[in-house]
């Protein structure tokens, strides 16, 4: 046995277990201190909408259809609008851009669909605005000298007055939920160096009149101006509920949306399967790869007994890498994974039918082997090549359309067939040739072993 093959069979070996124990349902995770630095890696398995349940939105750019949608503001709004899916605390939320003009957001265990949406879709524009001496109740709807970046035509408002703004929530450094003497939730806030110097000179010279703030040009705070406030810290006050006040600090934090959003489909999806279910369908699936297995090893024995162990060697080298990339785990990925096993068993014995016939025309073990899987190569590998065009075709177009699913089928295929061809060309012939180099002489006249 040569010296390559021995260093093969090492690194299948650990490459093996590490795949083993990454894959293991109680596994803790990955926790590693060096020095002052703390590293911590989640792995498990993430399941998708169709597994665990949830909320499907589908967003559109709230512009009159014939006025053009400028690409970098969608690319912004789908940025910030993940930033607000995440603040929600959303476990594996999907949000991808569809065309140019839409935006899919999938929320899986979402628990509060109303106001995930209402964070959404809100532009999030925070305003300070100087009344005057006027004060205007909360609730109250004005036209400002700051307009957003896109219109959706006119805005019906409570007021004829355009009012001049004095802040914008870019201004504002951090925002957060406290609690007054009183026990009512209030919005505190931190300006930047800038909104610290204009809020500043606005507050000194406008003592005794109004500076209302607004979000989305409604009024939600209407204060009057006691006196100079030079640190450009403050509180917003109002009739919030805790929910409210933190749905607010959610869209002053990461900033507002560059173009209007209006929801235009909305559909909860419940578990397709449920947990029974669940568990049938991972019986069945270990059954059917059961039956290959068997299959394998009763009509190609002694290589087929090697084909079993590099399968099953692949299998969960294939679970390790979905939960290390991670990859969410959906209904079609599911079938996307167990049609790369048919086709990992498919490429085995492509290999093991050339095998056969070189041991027939007379070639030795050990020849029969390299030849069977040299003749072999050609045909596995167009295979694969094909399947990955098409799993880049599949990709791109759930990419395109919103089609979540079928981009999950697609990447788990290809994954599958990625990690296939390891097992089917490297461990494979690492195993074949390390049963040649061990037992070659004993199996010359016990071919039957061989499967002939």
């Amino acid at each position: 046995m040569q010296q390559r093959d021995i260093r093969l069979l090492i690194l299948i070996v650990v490459v093996a277990a590490v795949a083993i124990w990454v894959s293991l349902p109680s596994n803790p995770g990955i926790h590693l201190q060096l020095g002052d630095k703390s590293i911590t890696r989640d792995i498990r398995v993430h399941q998708g909408l169709d597994l665990q349940g949830g909320m499907q939105v589908l967003l559109e750019a709230d512009v009159p259809e014939d006025q053009a949608v400028d690409a970098e503001s969608m690319a912004a709004a789908r940025k910030i609008v993940e930033s607000r899916v995440n603040g929600l605390g959303v476990t594996e939320p999907v949000v991808q851009g569809i065309g140019n003009r839409r935006i899919l957001v999938e929320l899986p265990g979402i628990e509060d669909p109303e106001q995930a949406i209402a964070n959404l879709r809100e532009t999030g524009l925070m305003e300070w605005v100087d009344t005057g001496a006027q004060f205007l109740p909360p609730g109250t709807v004005v036209t400002t000298d700051m307009a957003t970046s896109a219109e959706a035509g006119e805005t019906v408002t409570d007021t004829e007055t355009v009012y001049h703004t004095v802040l914008t929530g870019k201004n504002l450094r951090n925002a957060q939920v406290e609690f007054d003497p009183t026990g009512f939730p209030v919005i505190a806030f931190e300006l930047d160096d800038e909104g610290a110097r204009i809020f500043a000179e606005h507050t000194a010279n406008n003592i005794g009149r109004y500076l209302a703030i607004a979000l989305d040009k409604t009024i939600i705070s209407c204060p009057r101006i006691d006196g100079a406030i030079p640190e450009g810290r403050g509180q917003i006050t109002g009739n919030f509920t805790v929910d409210e006040a933190k749905a607010t600090v959610l869209q002053l934090r990461y900033g507002a949306l560059p173009i209007p959003l209006k929801v235009i489909d909305t559909r909860a999806v419940g578990p397709t399967l449920g947990q029974d279910s669940v568990q049938r369908s991972i019986r069945a699936g270990t059954i059917g790869i059961i039956v290959v297995l068997l299959f394998m090893l009763v009509y190609y024995r002694l290589p087929g007994l090697l084909a079993d162990l590099a399968l099953l060697i692949y299998a969960v080298l294939t679970l390790a890498l979905f939960k290390l990339i991670p990859v969410t785990l959906t209904l079609p990925g599911i079938a996307g994974f167990l049609l790369s096993v048919g086709m990992a068993v498919d490429a085995n014995i492509l290999i093991f039918e050339r095998m056969r016939e070189e041991l027939r025309h007379g070639r030795t073990l050990g020849r029969a082997v390299e030849a069977g899987f040299r003749r072999a190569w050609t045909s596995i590998l167009d295979s694969n090549v094909s399947t990955w065009i098409t799993c880049a075709i599949l990709f791109l177009f759930g990419n395109s359309f919103g089609a979540s699913m079928v981009k999950g089928f697609a990447l788990t295929l290809a994954l599958g067939v990625l990690v296939s061809m390891f097992t089917a060309v490297v461990v494979t012939r690492t195993f074949m040739r390390a049963t040649v180099a061990i037992a070659g002489d004993s199996l010359r006249d016990k071919k039957w072993l061989l499967g002939i």
